[in-house]
């Protein structure tokens, strides 16, 4: 506007513009139309110059239909059965679309179980056309672009996936294994802790990709610095490529290419060298010659042949060494797969302990563990580690390595999980061949191979099979009897800590076994070695609530006075070991009941136990125990005065974790009260009959 009147008479118009807008939004038809006329007239009178040179005017010929003012002012019932219509029309769209989009991301899932990535892209992205905003399509295609290495277009799919949901976890999950891949480690790093952030339940998972970006980022800075160091011309870093250049020859006699490893293994001094023994081929080198390759393979049996594969497999465990992607590289070698579980049982034993020391060097660390089972044969792995130990009697240090791989193998999950199935004709078979022939040359190693075995019963499954097995109760047995004898304290101790594990599984093998068991558990209770007493005690208390024979026979070798003696005692095992004995024979016997307070009439040993024990079991079983010897006559009145009803009204008021303390400790005073109405008196006094209410839900 040119001049101060134009501006003036503008401001004037909105004005009145104004007024005519809100008239005609007024909810009153008579003011809507008098508006309308005022506005008409406003506009015809209003004659202003036009200073558009062009009509920019569009007019949409066809507008969308929306109901008119006055149906919705004369037909409200009309226009909100319209409003319904429209709904209904696009819920049915929806549905329609989803069961389309369902079906494709069905079939894409099909297609990436059968490792189809890019027929599965094409299912999931025809599934997006339908419905944009299916999450499950863009976890799944960013799943898949993984897997084709299009590791952008994932991370793509993952931030959309987030603006449908932002805390999907699968959606931060596939962007940090994408954003590893391109090597962009805080990225990625960020991704993992924003799992843990949102589900803190994941932290194990999260740890476990934690661990493999650390090595990533690790693997790169290595070989960064090795480069710099090669770059830079020093004498170390370039003797490992000037050495695997003379090793590359083909053709050459077994010795050439021995000494070459030898004076290899003593150049490799560290990260950097191993880093460059990998940065040149090092492991295709070697493990692509036709002469090593026969060694390892053991399709020659000259010496020559023999001493390089020695020299291979010491050369392989000095580059492997504390060198995390040495170790991955190394199980990608397909002559390692096939070469080194097979000469676990080679005739050299040169060979045997070379490879020994290489899968031990693997089974040290979780890292190690999970490429040896991913890559090893699980099964022949431990057939053959089995077969070593039994047939070795005379070197001690190797057996010993041989127990201690098992033994760090069974910490994994898969490893188990992997033997599941063949674990009595892999281990059980010949470990209870070695328990029966217990003898002063495989003493040394039976204390392992029991701990061992003991680490792979942790798997339930594992566990049943051994509990299970008629042959291996047999030879513990057979071992019990032979240990107890020749006093093997060193194998007695771990042998009845496998058997207290073991027979937590209600077995007939163990039942039909069970007075044996106790006969001789029996008579280790009389052993000067404390420890030896307290799991001859654990195994009284696994295996005697599975026969009531054995318990008869136990009552009869006066184990309610050894158990009394024990539970004087201070040890926390013991005790509990103990309790839970003389908690299933007085559940099973009067006598025991009755030689249980013989001496002991008002029962200050369970009671000390309600007192000062801070375990649950302990006190749970005091209780149950106590109301076993309650059904005696005279004992409830023998209690008179005493602050029993205090003791267990704390423990049925409690807030243990196990509800049986609770339920145990008010059937305990329900039977005190019956038994002696007189002790009803402190009941009331505490308050005790609301907690007896309390507790009914429990016992019932």
């Amino acid at each position: 506007m040119d001049k101060p009147e134009d501006f003036d008479n503008f401001l004037q118009n909105v004005d009145k513009i104004s007024e005519l807008v809100k008239d005609l939004t007024f909810s009153d038809s008579e003011v809507q139309q008098k508006a309308m006329e005022k506005a008409d007239c406003y506009i015809a009178a209003m004659d202003l110059p036009c200073r558009t040179k062009v009509n920019k005017t569009t007019i949409n010929t066809n507008p969308p239909q929306q109901p008119s003012l006055s149906l919705q002012k004369e037909s409200p019932e009309n226009f909100m059965k319209i409003m319904e219509r429209d709904a209904e029309d696009r819920r049915v769209r929806r549905i329609a679309k989803l069961k389309k989009a369902t079906a494709l991301k069905d079939k894409g899932n099909e297609a990436f179980a059968q490792e189809d990535y890019e027929t599965a892209v094409k299912y999931y992205s025809d599934g997006l056309a339908e419905l944009r905003d299916m999450l499950p399509l863009y976890t799944n295609r960013a799943q898949a672009y993984i897997k084709l290495g299009k590791y952008m277009e994932a991370i793509g799919d993952c931030e959309w996936a987030l603006k449908c949901d932002e805390g999907c976890i699968k959606a931060y999950l596939h962007m940090g294994k994408a954003y590893l891949a391109l090597k962009k480690y805080n990225e990625s790093r960020k991704c993992f802790e924003k799992i843990v952030e949102i589900e803190p339940g994941r932290e194990k998972m999260v740890k476990e990709y934690m661990t493999q970006l650390h090595l990533e980022e690790e693997t790169e800075s290595q070989e960064k610095s090795a480069r710099q160091e090669f770059d830079k011309g020093h004498r170390n870093a370039t003797t490992v490529p000037q050495l695997l250049e003379k090793l590359s020859r083909p053709n050459q006699m077994p010795f050439y290419y021995c000494g070459g490893l030898e004076i290899l293994s003593q150049a490799v001094a560290d990260c950097t060298s191993q880093t460059l023994f990998r940065l040149n081929n090092g492991f295709s080198i070697i493990s692509s010659n036709d002469t090593v390759r026969s060694c390892l393979l053991q399709k020659t049996k000259d010496p020559g042949s023999q001493e390089l594969c020695v020299s291979v497999l010491k050369l392989w465990r000095v580059i492997c060494c504390g060198n995390d992607e040495n170790q991955k590289m190394l199980m990608t070698c397909t002559v390692t797969r096939q070469s080194i579980v097979h000469l676990v049982t080679s005739e050299h034993s040169a060979v045997q302990k070379e490879c020994l020391a290489l899968l031990c060097l693997y089974s040290q660390m979780p890292h190690g563990r999970r490429l040896a089972i991913d890559n090893l044969n699980v099964h022949m792995l431990v057939r053959n580690l089995m077969s070593y130990i039994s047939q070795s009697q005379q070197q001690q240090q190797q057996e010993n390595t041989a127990v201690n791989i098992l033994k760090n193998f069974a910490a994994e999950n898969k490893f188990c999980i992997h033997l599941r199935n063949v674990v009595t004709d892999t281990v059980i078979v010949p470990f209870t061949a070695i328990l029966r022939n217990i003898s002063e040359s495989n003493q040394h190693v039976l204390q392992s191979l029991i701990s061992a075995a003991g680490c792979l019963a942790r798997d339930d499954i594992i566990r049943h099979k051994f509990a299970h097995d008629p042959e291996c109760w047999a030879a513990f047995l057979v071992a019990m009897k032979q240990c107890s004898a020749c006093e093997c304290r060193e194998v007695l101790y771990p042998l009845l800590g496998l058997v207290i594990n073991l027979s937590t599984v209600t077995s007939p093998v163990i039942q039909e076994r069970a007075v044996s068991l106790c006969d001789c558990c029996l008579g280790l209770l009389r052993d000067r070695d404390g420890g030896i007493m307290t799991r001859a005690t654990g195994v009284l208390s696994t295996v005697l609530p599975q026969s009531s024979e054995a318990v008869q026979h136990a009552i009869q070798g006066e184990v309610v006075r050894t158990m009394r003696r024990l539970l004087k005692g201070t040890g926390q095992t013991a005790t509990k070991y103990a309790i839970k004995t003389l908690t299933v024979c007085t559940a099973a016997s009067r006598l025991a009941r009755e030689e249980l307070v013989k001496s002991d009439k008002k029962l200050s040993i369970l009671r000390h136990l309600l007192a000062s024990s801070c375990d649950e079991m302990v006190s749970g079983n005091a209780a149950l125990c106590l109301a076993h010897c309650l059904e005696l006559e005279g004992i409830a009145s023998n209690l008179l005065g005493t602050d029993i009803v205090l003791l267990l009204l704390r423990h049925a008021a409690g807030d243990a974790k196990r509800t049986a303390v609770q339920q145990n400790a008010a059937i305990a005073l329900g039977k005190l009260c019956r038994s002696e109405p007189r002790h009803m008196n402190t009941l009331r006094e505490l308050h005790g009959i609301e907690i007896l209410h309390s507790c009914m839900k429990l016992i019932t």
